[in-house]
């Protein structure tokens, strides 16, 4: 874990690329504090904290979730113990508790491998690096239902929304006077994205609406510091996806199959390729007209991305 400062008053708080829930956070360290997600366990959360007192002594005032996935949230109750203000998006409240709960992946942490299916045994391990216990699900109580601007003695912080995309109520950081954006996982960067909500229209236009305003630092969900180029990297990787998956589902071909058949080319050196499979079960989904808010059937899911693992293996990257 890393602290790095990335404007005048502005940090963010990296995790390595390990794949599966590295994510990262960020702190605005004006006006009492904003911090702009958390972990997702309380010991990595404390690190956090303990990382941030280093630049602002005080608690923060402030915490800002990107969105409910549980790699951003789970660690809220500390912020909430600090007294701070916790502010999300209407729909980020609203699916707060939709997820798999922290005991479900306490259960799976300690489950013998052998037991799971394959898809599950895939997503367990990665699990087993956090700590999933004595974590109270605390969501957000300040809503908002779009776009909102914080003043922070003069400092401009616009929370943008501009879900649903990767999820229901994605919402960004935005530092104009300083040209950081901090975006959750509206951006992956350098690393395979996962779609749970929302529409590849979306998304896409998502991560174009923002390059447009032309970041000179941005802070992604996952992945290291990041520029306006790596926005359109994910834009791309998108528009890529979609189009070949629309070529394979018009064949009659099945989803995993489609996806063994996509070249990734340069994505292929991406973190966790296998993922893959979210993105062209999600274009299925839409191509056949389920509604964008459908639950995932997550077991099809991970089940397919653990034969990509193997699948992907050892070949050559671009």
């Amino acid at each position: 874990m890393q602290l790095v400062e990335v404007g005048p008053d502005l940090y963010a708080c990296l995790q390595p690329d390990t794949g599966l829930g590295a994510s990262n956070s960020g702190l605005i360290a004006r006006d009492g504090g904003v911090v702009i997600d958390t972990f997702w366990d309380l010991p990595r959360t404390r690190q956090l904290i303990e990382h941030y007192a280093t630049v602002q002594a005080e608690p923060p005032s402030r915490l800002v979730n990107t969105h409910h996935n549980g790699d951003h949230c789970w660690g809220n109750q500390l912020f909430a113990e600090l007294g701070s203000e916790i502010i999300g998006h209407r729909l980020c409240a609203e699916y707060f508790h939709a997820e798999a709960s922290p005991e479900l992946f306490v259960g799976l942490c300690e489950a013998d491998p052998a037991t799971l299916p394959p898809g599950l045994r895939g997503f367990a391990e990665p699990l087993r690096a956090f700590d999933f216990h004595d974590i109270t699900l605390t969501p957000p109580t300040t809503l908002i239902d779009t776009d909102t601007t914080l003043d922070l003695d003069g400092l401009a912080v616009e929370l943008l929304y501009v879900g649903p995309a990767h999820t229901p109520g994605d919402v960004v950081a935005w530092v104009p006077e300083h040209g950081v954006l901090f975006t959750g996982d509206i951006l992956f960067n350098q690393c395979t994205p996962i779609g749970w909500e929302g529409t590849f229209a979306n998304w896409i236009g998502a991560l174009d609406a923002l390059a447009a305003r032309q970041p000179e630092t941005v802070v992604p969900g996952h992945g290291p510091l990041a520029t306006t180029g790596s926005l359109l990297d994910l834009r791309d990787y998108l528009e890529y996806v979609f189009r070949e998956a629309a070529v394979h589902h018009a064949a009659g071909r099945s989803s995993l199959d489609a996806a063994k058949q996509i070249e990734l080319g340069p994505y292929l050196g991406w973190t966790e390729p296998e993922r893959l499979a979210f993105q062209v079960d999600r274009a299925y989904r839409e191509l056949e007209g389920v509604a964008w808010d459908t639950k995932v059937d997550t077991g099809k899911v991970f089940a397919e991305t653990a034969e990509l693992r193997t699948f992907f293996a050892g070949r050559p990257t671009n």
